[in-house]
């Protein structure tokens, strides 16, 4: 940090007085600003999920609410302890020693910024194909698909080893690419702020969501996603930008019992202790049968044995 700060303070012309450099003030703040705009978005989600629901929940919502919650600072302390710098500290890292093709290429920093935002999200995009794809990243992605009800706390559900391996990969995006710290922060901020809005049990007019869903992914969009038939799940894969979906084919309209009647969720798993209770979530990906992973399967209604 310390050199860091020193190379950047190393361009201000003697004798003048030396600012806080923009990336160094964010290295030091990047907690702060991200937990501020993580309580905002969701408590504004969640009052508007009161006073304009889209769906009725199915399940209590104060148990789903402590026990997606308790994951959610589960999994944030988790990365504190692993990794304390963060994605940003490996922006900052990269920067320091010139590594990423943004710094080999002396590419403009405002350029660089909204290159890596787009790259970022087209990683994660990328990312969330393969959970569903490989069977054992998709045993740690059922935590997320599972719970029965779909609000702005599902955004943030997901199991602890799912966010190790997604912030890995994250962090090799950012080394090959040489995103900038202001771009890593940013994205962090969107991403989070997207991922609980476009989770969100809130309706929209159907005319805005209609012209939102051409660039971003609204709640409408991605509740397909969490379908319990296996098609619609194998959908709408985007948390931002919803132009990946219509680029790579896999993009669906709208489910086909519509938004009030169809079923989230996962089939066969449906008790409260397997998929709301925190030890249950998890404990979820040790279930079933290695084979049963969602990518592969194309059924629309479930088995006789499989219910929902």
């Amino acid at each position: 940090m310390s050199q860091f700060t020193a190379i950047s303070r190393a361009k201000i012309p003697v004798g003048k007085e030396v600012p806080i450099d923009l990336s160094v003030w964010l290295l030091h703040h990047e907690t702060t600003i991200r937990s501020t705009f993580f309580f905002g978005v969701l408590l504004l989600i969640a009052i508007w999920e009161v006073i304009s629901p889209r769906r009725r929940l199915l399940r209590s919502k104060s148990e789903r609410w402590v026990n997606n919650l308790l994951l959610t600072f589960l999994n944030t302390l988790l990365l504190r302890l692993l990794f304390p710098a963060a994605a940003v500290g490996v922006a900052a890292f990269a920067e320091l020693h010139g590594w990423g093709l943004f710094h080999h290429f002396h590419t403009p920093g405002w350029l660089a910024t909204i290159l890596a935002v787009i790259i970022l999200d087209f990683a994660i995009y990328i990312q969330h194909i393969l959970f569903h794809a490989v069977p054992l990243l998709w045993r740690l992605h059922r935590v997320h698909h599972a719970d029965p009800d779909y609000d702005v706390t599902t955004g943030a559900r997901f199991h602890p080893l799912e966010i190790i391996l997604s912030m890995l990969i994250k962090f090799a995006t950012i080394v090959v690419i040489g995103a900038p710290v202001i771009a890593v922060v940013l994205f962090e901020i969107i991403l989070n702020a997207m991922a609980m809005f476009n989770h969100g049990n809130i309706k929209l007019p159907l005319t805005v969501d209609h012209w939102l869903r051409t660039l971003l992914v609204t709640p409408d969009m991605h509740r397909v996603h969490h379908s319990v038939e296996d098609d619609e799940a194998n959908s709408n894969f985007g948390f931002n930008l919803s132009l990946w979906d219509r680029l790579c084919a896999t993009y669906r309209h709208q489910p086909r019992q519509g938004h009030e009647g169809m079923t989230i969720g996962i089939h066969r798993y449906h008790t409260p202790q397997m998929v709301t209770r925190l030890d249950g979530m998890l404990l979820l990906p040790l279930r079933g049968k290695v084979s049963e992973y969602a990518i592969n399967r194309r059924h629309w209604s479930p088995k006789p044995e499989e219910e929902r």
